[in-house]
């Protein structure tokens, strides 16, 4: 009887040890052991994680009219992207700027394209964001924040706004509603298109 309970205290232990190796055992890694391994992410002034010269990450997401926007598609044309979110005051504080002094100037040229990225709206909260701030230019559903997160960090907040080469490139990022970086905003986006 006594060799039976040694028995099973041996054949219980072998397997609670099931599968474990021996580094696992003295604290260390199995190699069975699934590891996620975090990569650094560098973060820029303003909790960017791009920076002006790199290729503007490519996102599609849903529009306020139901069609599909996607960056990429775009290739060929300037391109700004306005990340703005219905509760965010000096987003609607900035758009009534937007739309008078750059929508309203280049919306007929075929060359711009100007989207308001509405972060972690409904539709029908960002329809209501475009009607109180009086803007016209489309607004782009991104709920889960999936474009926003390629471009600055989860606690990053708007209004900021990134201006996109026809090759693809980030040639400026603002953040906040400041004059004279807005003038500026206005300015290249008036050299680009207008020269």
């Amino acid at each position: 009887m006594r060799q039976f309970w040694v028995l099973a205290l041996v054949a219980m232990f072998a397997i609670a040890c099931k599968g474990k190796s021996t580094n696992a055992v003295q604290g260390e890694a199995s190699p069975t052991e699934v590891q996620t391994v975090q990569t650094e992410q560098k973060v820029y002034e303003n909790d960017y994680i791009v920076q002006v010269g790199d290729m503007a990450p490519d996102f599609e997401l849903t529009m306020d009219d139901g069609s599909t926007f996607k960056l990429s598609d775009h290739r060929g044309k300037l391109v700004m992207l306005q990340f703005t979110a219905s509760w965010c005051g000096i987003c609607r504080q900035e758009m009534p700027h937007i739309e008078k002094d750059i929508w309203q100037r280049h919306k007929d040229d075929k060359d711009f394209v100007l989207v308001g990225v509405c972060r972690r709206d409904s539709l029908a909260q960002a329809k209501q964001l475009a009607e109180g701030t009086g803007v016209t230019y489309h607004m782009v559903l991104d709920t889960d924040s999936e474009a926003f997160t390629k471009y600055a960090t989860a606690k990053a907040g708007v209004t900021r706004n990134v201006l996109v080469s026809p090759e693809g490139k980030i040639i400026m990022l603002t953040r906040l509603f400041k004059q004279d970086e807005f003038n500026q905003l206005v300015k290249t986006i008036d050299s680009l298109l207008l020269d």
